[in-house]
């Protein structure tokens, strides 16, 4: 039997799985303690439902995803918006500094993952599904740059992607507690013994169930956001032509940096939270659909080679953040707080980073630099230079 949905019935169930995910990670705590994102609970309970009803021969689904592409592209919009060099400057050297810190976090995990794939005389393009493109970048990432590998003749580069994004999220907030605790022991840091200010000024998508509605400035946003992808269609046809292989969203992000720069050298104003709350929807949307479309069964020959390279990635990283980013950031406390934060944000997302550091300073104590660096980088570049490394990394092994 063929259950075939249409494009609104698709989006019903879309809903239907998303506050399915939301119910079930407000009341296991294991997925809430790892940040795992509602749309990827609910979406991978539908994609293991498919995988049962096709593996007993009992039926097939076929989704209509018409708009997966648009919810992805208006939500890497929205992450456009926020690369400003305004703010990169105002952040300060540490920002500068873990923002190169991450670029190099982001190559090592692509060469790792290449390298990884080619000893399994596996498509070195595969690797990369394990590589910055699930790790540094997220479901979000893996849902917009997995479809593209797979139109490249990528087989399973989605269902790896996601795989390893989950994979992460976990591992990173359990190997961030790990390396920052061994940091602190083994070099006797001075910490300090408890925190008055819990105070996190993290720039992320969050609910604010009391905020008031205004349409004339959600209409804005919502405009703002057209007219970059209308734009960044433009720029996207242009770079096409020179026959390079991009995802299709990188033309809107890059007309929306620009934007957002001449807006901040003119003092327009931006529709900022608007923006972000429309980008937050469109996340979730894009992520729900993208994980009920999963094609579980890919995973099974991959299975021995993905686990070597998710273990090598783990341990890239653990190594990384304990020689490398501690040493840069100071060699003191914060610095193995930034050890902390980089575990959850290169291996998960920034509210992994942020729950790595909020366990390492109800213990130890507070912490400021960490915690105003790692949300600007996370949340305003890193999604924005990650899509640039991967692209470059895809026409060199292409």
């Amino acid at each position: 039997m063929e259950l075939k949905f249409d494009i609104f019935q698709t989006m019903a169930l879309a809903t239907v799985v998303f506050y399915l995910g939301n119910f079930l990670k407000s009341k296991i705590k294991f997925l809430s303690k790892y940040c795992i994102p509602a749309p990827v609970i609910g979406g991978l309970l539908f994609a293991v439902l498919v995988l049962v009803l096709r593996i007993t021969n009992i039926a097939t689904i076929t989704l209509d995803t018409t708009l997966q592409n648009l919810f992805m592209t208006a939500f890497f919009t929205s992450v456009g918006f926020t690369a400003s060099i305004k703010i990169l400057k105002k952040g300060g050297l540490n920002v500068i500094i873990f923002l190169f810190l991450s670029i190099l976090l982001v190559i090592s995990q692509n060469a790792l993952g290449a390298s990884l794939a080619k000893l399994f005389n596996l498509d070195p393009l595969l690797g990369l599904c394990t590589g910055s493109i699930p790790m540094i970048g997220g479901h979000g990432t893996a849902g917009s740059f997995g479809p593209l590998l797979e139109e490249m003749g990528v087989a399973g580069a989605t269902t790896v992607s996601f795989a390893s994004a989950t994979f992460g999220l976990v591992m990173g907030s359990l190997i961030g507690g790990f390396v920052a605790k061994n940091l602190i022991e083994r070099n006797k840091l001075k910490t300090p013994k408890e925190s008055h200010d819990k105070f996190i000024p993290v720039s992320d998508f969050h609910e604010d169930n009391k905020a008031l509605l205004c349409n004339k400035r959600l209409m804005k946003g919502v405009s703002w956001i057209f007219i970059a992808m209308g734009i960044g269609s433009v720029i996207s046809g242009f770079i096409q032509n020179l026959g390079l292989t991009f995802p299709s969203y990188i033309g809107a992000m890059i007309a929306a940096a620009i934007i957002r720069n001449l807006c901040d050298i003119k003092n327009v104003k931006l529709e900022e939270k608007e923006i972000e709350v429309i980008g937050g929807i469109s996340l979730s949307f894009f992520l729900s659909m993208a994980l009920m479309g999963l094609k579980l069964w890919e995973l099974f020959d991959l299975a021995g080679p993905m686990v070597v390279m998710l273990v090598g990635q783990m341990l890239l990283m653990g190594l990384f953040a304990y020689f490398i980013t501690f040493k840069v950031m100071g060699k003191d406390y914060e610095a193995a707080v930034f050890a902390s934060a980089n575990c959850g944000f290169g291996m998960g997302a920034t509210p992994n980073a942020v729950a790595n550091m909020d366990a390492l300073t109800s213990k130890f104590g507070f912490a400021p630099t960490p915690y105003l660096t790692v949300p600007i980088v996370g949340c305003l570049f890193i999604d924005f230079v990650n899509s640039a490394v991967i692209t470059l990394f895809i026409n060199l092994l292409h």
